[in-house]
């Protein structure tokens, strides 16, 4: 039986990749909330609160993929040399 099959590494193995793809979609929902509060800002050309409610999502989702990032690693799900 090869190392490779062990259940424990493959189980860490698949918690690494789950935190990549949440990683990766955090960064994708930020990025659409600037993008979004740009819009807002171009569109309603500051009449509106809508830019600053976007503003304000974006670092919500900042804040929580920070806590993630740090309560992953405190947990041991990511590891050391990070999210390769």
């Amino acid at each position: 039986m090869h190392a490779d099959r062990n259940p424990v590494r493959l189980e860490f193995c698949r918690a690494v990749s789950f935190m990549r793809i949440l990683a990766l979609l955090f960064i994708v929902f930020i990025l659409a909330s600037l993008a979004s509060a740009l819009y807002y800002l171009v569109k309603d050309k500051g009449q509106t609160d809508r830019t600053v409610k976007m503003l304000t999502v974006r670092v919500g989702l900042s804040l929580a993929l920070f806590i993630l990032l740090m309560g992953g690693y405190y947990l041991g799900v990511i590891p050391q040399n990070g999210l390769r």
